[in-house]
């Protein structure tokens, strides 16, 4: 299993609007420079997050994006679903009913009505990454990655910061 690149930007991305004043905004094209990554590219993620509820659109010059709810209202497991969908990650395609040693004469008619056992495994351990991501915030994010932070790095995101919000 694997999630696109598109959660990792995600994720980068809206851990530097945790800290922008309200009713500012922040512009793509900052963010993608910011990561060294495609206006373009990221321009698509953030249209799946506006769809999404997660950033709202904020039209006029300065425009740009800002949180659509408080940080520590978003988690992790919204922006996976945000960017990837809502669908499940296992996708159960019932092979077992494939089976060459299956006597489909003496089935049980609880066969049908059974889910494999497989299955069952495969979407108990997706609920369990479910519930841990979704207790895991943007503002505990902010919080965590900031006590790694030294004073000087902190200074230069509010600096880059407030140099992209007062133009």
């Amino acid at each position: 299993m694997q999630f696109s690149i598109g959660v990792e930007y995600a994720l980068h991305s809206l851990f530097y609007m945790v800290d922008l004043p309200p009713g500012k905004a922040i512009g793509v094209k900052e963010l993608a420079i910011l990561q060294g990554i495609s206006e373009t590219y990221l321009s698509k993620v953030f249209t799946k997050l506006r769809k999404s509820g997660i950033v709202r659109a904020m039209p006029g010059v300065n425009g740009g994006y800002e949180l659509a709810r408080n940080s520590e209202k978003i988690t992790f497991w919204d922006i996976v679903e945000a960017v990837e969908g809502a669908s499940p990650i296992f996708q159960c395609a019932e092979i077992r009913q494939n089976n060459i040693l299956l006597d489909k004469n003496t089935i049980p008619s609880s066969f049908d009505k059974c889910p494999c056992l497989i299955k069952v495994i495969m979407i108990e351990a997706e609920e369990q990454m479910r519930r841990y991501l979704a207790v895991k915030t943007l503002a505990w994010l902010n919080e965590e990655a900031k006590k790694e932070f030294t004073e000087d790095k902190k200074k230069a995101i509010n600096d880059w910061l407030q140099n992209i919000i007062s133009k």
